[in-house]
């Protein structure tokens, strides 16, 4: 029986289908990561196009970046197919070396195209304004191209487009979706060395292990915010910050949290749905629906704010030496769910929403 099963395996990774093998072996990246990298690069390459090209007003389509991540399953299967079925120099695609990689970002490029072009008009301030104002707009546009409209121009045979045809059925939906990470499972995160007192309430207790769920794996993005239970499929993807008041406002960014937005998804997935703890407002709002309380009372699942409301965390416990821990959804180098000390909080309170629980 292994050594049949060892057979199949074999037959497996040199095919396409051995693509849901990726990252299984311990050799080399995972498809999880390249897909992270060349969306990064997609996106870096939007705000290139912003940077570098002088303009008054931006035009660009929201679903942009949606419309490439949910084009993935088409670039891996074409490029499966084309790494597998090469004439002069097939391989397996279970692993992902350098060069791999440059055929697969050749396939993605290839698949989601990006082009740019301004136009210019000019407007009049009144009747007395001879020389108006020119206004320069940047317009952005993507041309994504399925897996068949890639088979024809790659000059697929019939062999070779019987296999796409193989991949992109419903069969293996649930298989992408693994490989993809588009609905990662959520547990507990890395809360080692963090000291939690026994007599803590268990409802503090989840909202410490929901909150440690999302540590280091949502981005920082001022205005995001998500009512969604469990993870939430818009995470990571690029997306035009539209709220007013960051230097982030305008440029695009993989989709996240603020702040104030980790704290209510915590919230609202610890309550199954039913409370948002800022009732849709920012760190200043949920800082009205709790209890200003003395550091000394703190407990974990209470919360801490930064001066003047500009920022907010979930308190965690304590290191060994007694000082407070704090998960929070930072900007600027961490730009991501992290677990750090007091240092920037100022002031602890203490959510309605336990009522008169401990």
């Amino acid at each position: 029986m292994v050594l049949v099963i060892i057979c199949l395996i074999g037959l497996l990774v040199a095919t396409p289908f051995g693509l849901f093998l990726s990252g299984q072996l311990g050799v080399g990246d995972n498809i999880q990561t390249a897909v992270s990298h060349l969306a990064g690069e997609y996106n870096a390459r939007v705000q290139e196009i912003q940077d570098d090209t002088p303009h008054d007003e931006l035009d660009i389509a929201e679903d942009i970046p949606t419309a490439m991540m949910n084009n993935w399953r088409n670039v891996l299967s074409v490029y499966a197919v084309c790494v597998t079925t090469d004439e002069l120099n097939a391989t397996e695609v279970v692993t992902l070396t350098d060069e791999k990689l440059n055929i697969l970002r050749e396939t993605f490029w290839d698949m989601n195209q990006l082009d740019y072009h301004t136009t210019s008009r000019t407007v009049y301030s009144g009747e007395d304004d001879d020389e108006g104002t020119t206004i320069v707009t940047l317009h952005i546009t993507a041309t994504t191209k399925n897996a068949e409209e890639m088979a024809e121009e790659y000059g697929f045979d019939e062999r070779q487009k019987g296999l796409l045809d193989e991949l992109l059925s419903s069969e293996y939906d649930e298989l992408f979706e693994a490989l993809l990470g588009t609905n990662p499972a959520l547990i507990p995160g890395d809360l080692d060395g963090v000291l939690i007192p026994g007599d803590v309430s268990e409802v503090r207790r989840q909202v410490i292990a929901t909150g440690s769920q999302l540590l280091g794996r949502v981005h920082y993005f001022w205005g995001g915010k998500s009512l969604v239970l469990g993870w939430d499929s818009r995470w990571g993807t690029p997306k035009r910050v539209w709220a007013a008041g960051s230097p982030s406002t305008g440029t695009v960014r993989p989709f996240g949290l603020d702040c104030s937005g980790y704290v209510d998804w915590v919230f609202y997935n610890v309550s199954g749905g039913t409370y948002v703890i800022g009732h849709g407002g920012g760190a200043s709002m949920q800082h009205s629906y709790c209890t200003t309380i003395p550091w000394s009372e703190a407990q974990p699942g209470d919360l801490a704010f930064y001066p003047g409301d500009s920022h907010v965390g979930i308190i965690v416990g304590y290191d060994e030496a007694g000082n407070v821990k704090i998960m929070h959804c930072a900007s600027g180098s961490s730009n991501n769910v992290v677990l750090t000390g007091k240092i920037g909080f100022s002031v602890a309170a203490r959510p309605r929403y336990y009522g008169g629980a401990s």
